[in-house]
C-alpha cells in the first residue's frame, strides 16, 4: 500500500475489531491492494484506523464498500480476492444494492469448505430461476459461472434429496478434430470433451465420493449423443457448451425429461464450433421457447465475469472485433 499523494482529501474509518480488520485487507493486504487500484485510492492501516486518501468520490465510495464488506464478514461470509473485485463492480454499477443479498445466499459449501454463492445480480437471477422454473437456459460469455454454479445447484439438490440423480452432458463437437481420429475406445475418445463437468464435480464433492456416485449411476457424465431415447425423471440434467448442439440435437435433450425433473442449458453463442453454415440448436431454441411459462432464459454479459479481471478485457476486444468486422460485411452488402 502507498502512502497518501500530497492535495488529496483523506478520511479515518474505524474498523470494528482486528480479526474484522485483517479479514477486511486480506493475506499480504492483497484485498486493499486491489481496493487501491480499481478504486484509484491509497489505503493505510494503523492497528484498526484505516486511511483512506484519494478524491472525495472516491473516499465515500471506499467507505461505503467496505461497510457493505464488514457487514458480509459480520455475517458469517468469509472474503475472497474474487469477493472484494466483485463487490468494486456490484457498487459502482448499483450504489443502492445491499451485498449480502447476493454474497449470503448459500448455494452449497464446496469440498473444500468453500461457500459457492452468487458473485454477481446476473448469477443472482440463474440461482433463482433454477430454483423456480424447470428448464433455465443460461447464456453468456466464458467465465460467467453458468456450468459451475449450475453444477452446485445440481449437488444440492442430489444431497437433499430432492432428485435422485444427476446427469452431465456435452455434445462432442470441437474445432478441428473429429471423434473418429482420435485414439481408444469410444469412452476414451470423448473423455476429453466432458473433463471440464468432471473438473467442476470433482470442486464440489470429494473424488473418492463422486468416483462412488458415476460408479453407482446416480452421477452420470456423457455425451449427449447419449441421452437418445432416454426419459429422465427425478434428475437434474445440466446440457453444457449447448451453442454447439444441433437442432436435432436440442430438441431431443429437451424431450428427455421426465416427472420431477429439472435441466439447465448452457452456452456461449460467440463459441460455436458446428460446421459453417449450420444454425445452432441454442440459438433456434432461445427465438422460440423463452416465452413459455416454466422456461427462464438469463443473459450473462463481460461484466458477469467472475474469473481473472483479465479475461473481461479479453472478452471485451474480441466482441468489439465482432461488432467492426459485422460492420464491414453490412457496409460491403449496403454498397452492392
Amino acid at each position: 500500500m502507498t502512502d497518501a499523494p500530497r492535495g488529496e482529501k483523506s478520511s479515518k474509518i474505524e474498523i470494528e475489531n482486528n480479526d474484522v480488520a485483517r479479514s477486511l485487507a486480506g493475506s499480504h493486504n492483497e484485498h486493499f491492494k486491489l481496493i487501491e487500484r480499481r478504486c484509484k485510492v491509497s489505503l493505510g492501516m494503523r492497528g484498526t484506523t484505516l486511511n483512506v486518501a484519494g478524491d472525495a468520490p472516491s473516499i465515500a465510495f471506499v467507505e461505503r464498500l467496505l461497510g457493505q464488506l464488514t457487514a458480509v464478514l459480520k455475517a458469517g461470509h468469509p472474503l475472497f480476492p474474487e469477493d472484494v473485485d466483485q463487490a468494486v463492480r456490484l457498487l459502482g454499477q448499483n450504489p443502492d444494492l445491499d451485498l449480502k443479498s447476493i454474497f449470503l445466499d448459500t448455494v452449497m459449501v464446496s469440498r473444500s469448505t468453500r461457500i459457492v454463492s452468487p458473485k454477481g445480480l446476473a448469477q443472482k437471477m440463474y440461482v433463482d430461476a433454477i430454483r423456480s422454473q424447470d428448464i433455465v437456459f443460461g447464456v453468456g460469455p466464458a467465465g460467467t459461472g453458468k456450468t459451475y454454479l449450475a453444477m452446485a445447484m445440481a449437488v444440492a439438490a442430489l444431497l437433499e434429496k430432492e432428485v435422485k440423480r444427476i446427469v452431465l452432458c456435452r455434445p462432442a463437437v470441437e474445432a478441428g478434430e473429429k471423434l473418429g481420429f482420435l485414439p481408444g475406445d469410444i469412452a476414451e475418445k470423448v473423455n476429453p470433451y466432458l473433463r471440464p463437468l468432471y473438473d467442476a464435480l470433482n470442486d464440489m464433492i470429494d473424488v473418492d465420493k463422486a468416483n462412488g456416485l458415476i460408479e453407482r449411476g446416480t452421477i452420470e457424465v456423457a455425451p449427449l449423443a447419449f441421452m437418445r431415447g432416454r426419459t429422465l425423471n427425478d434428475a437434474f440434467v445440466i446440457l453444457d457448451e449447448a451453442q454447439n448442439t444441433t437442432t436435432e440435437q436440442m430438441k431431443m435433450f429437451l424431450t428427455r425429461m421426465g416427472y420431477g425433473s429439472k435441466a439447465v442449458v448452457t452456452g456461449d453463442m460467440t463459441q460455436t464450433d458446428l460446421p459453417s453454415g449450420k444454425q445452432s440448436g441454442l440459438a433456434e431454441a432461445l427465438s422460440i421457447l423463452t416465452n413459455i411459462e416454466g422456461i427462464a432464459l438469463v443473459r450473462f454479459s463481460d461484466i458477469d465475469v467472475v474469473r481473472h479481471p483479465l479475461v473481461q478485457d479479453v472478452i471485451r476486444a474480441y466482441d468489439a472485433l465482432d461488432r467492426r468486422r459485422q460492420d464491414a460485411k453490412d457496409a460491403a452488402t449496403t454498397a452492392r
